[in-house]
């Protein structure tokens, strides 16, 4: 018996695959790491892409961390008086 071995198209389609998901598993980590230690990040992200703290915000909020969404909008409210 022989075993099966993959085509040339399928090993090049199961590596993209590949590096694409670790690429996005690594951004997702630095962009949640940069969030978690950055306010001012996170101020920027509200004003560009607002969806992205809302699921930092969750997955705080999901982890026992609470209240930072309504700390953040104090501060930032208080920062532009």
């Amino acid at each position: 018996m022989r075993a099966r071995t993959m085509d040339p198209l399928a090993k090049q389609i199961f590596k993209g695959v590949l590096v694409a998901e670790l690429v996005g598993i690594f951004g997702a980590y630095f962009l949640f790491r940069k969030m978690n230690t950055s306010q001012e990040f996170r101020q920027t992200m509200s004003k560009k892409f607002p969806f992205i703290l809302e699921v930092y915000c969750k997955s705080t909020e999901h982890s026992g961390m609470y209240r930072i969404r309504e700390q953040e909008q104090e501060k930032w409210l208080n920062s532009k008086n």
